[in-house]
């Protein structure tokens, strides 16, 4: 009959060659998952254990007079909390530095500014605060993803600017430095520089507002204070 059309049928081979393929992609899928949570766990330990090195390199970067560093909980306070957060800065990992023979040097802060241009800086700072303003013994770069030649010259640019600095807090300049507090800006790299800055600045916020509340729970005493 004119106009008239038949729909072809899937023979019954024909969903028994589908099911032979799904079933072939779903093992597929299956193996390679499996491979991948393999090499995960057999790569877990060995990347862990380059990590802690990592962070043990820089905790002797920054704090360079201790050798013992032992870690303890901080949470910030309202009023740092607040600072923290306007700036994209959080605190992880913190650390009291120990001599050979027990005595307490300052602080090691982990301080990461989640407004880098490429993503997350993550800085380990050392800081002394038996003086007043702190001293900033150094700084160390764990972690950083910005544009080669621009923000990854933050390491040779920004980080020898703050080593031995005493400052309340820092801030940075295109024009050149007039003021101790002044950090040179990366030619090129304003925003990682913003960024590097505020990590370091939020990094000395914490190690002050630690450093009180020590005092003030009495673990640290007036006389080292002095």
């Amino acid at each position: 009959m004119a106009g008239s059309s038949k729909t072809a049928k899937a023979s019954p081979k024909d969903y028994t060659v589908m099911l032979k393929e799904a079933g072939a992609l779903i093992a597929i899928t299956l193996v390679a998952g499996l491979l991948l949570g393999f090499v995960y766990e057999l790569t877990k330990q060995p990347r862990e254990y380059q990590q802690q090195l990592a962070i043990n390199r820089a905790c002797s970067e920054v704090m360079p007079d201790a050798s013992d560093f032992k870690e303890i909980e901080y949470e910030p306070g309202r009023n740092v909390s607040a600072d923290l957060s306007e700036n994209g800065v959080s605190i992880g990992t913190v650390y009291e530095a120990y001599t050979s023979s027990n005595e307490f040097k300052g602080y090691v802060i982990e301080t990461t500014s989640s407004e880098g241009y490429g993503g997350d800086i993550v800085l380990y700072i050392g800081v002394d605060p038996f003086e007043t303003p702190s001293v900033l013994k150094g700084v160390s770069i764990l972690s950083i993803s910005e544009t080669a030649g621009l923000g990854m010259r933050a390491g040779e640019v920004l980080v020898p600017q703050f080593a031995g600095k005493q400052e309340e807090f820092f801030t940075y300049t295109k024009t050149g430095k007039t003021e101790s507090n002044e950090i040179d800006a990366i030619s090129g790299a304003t925003i990682t520089t913003k960024a590097f800055v505020n990590a370091v600045n939020g990094g000395l916020e914490a190690a002050s507002e630690i450093f009180e509340k020590a005092i003030a729970e009495g673990r640290v005493t007036v006389d080292e204070t002095e």
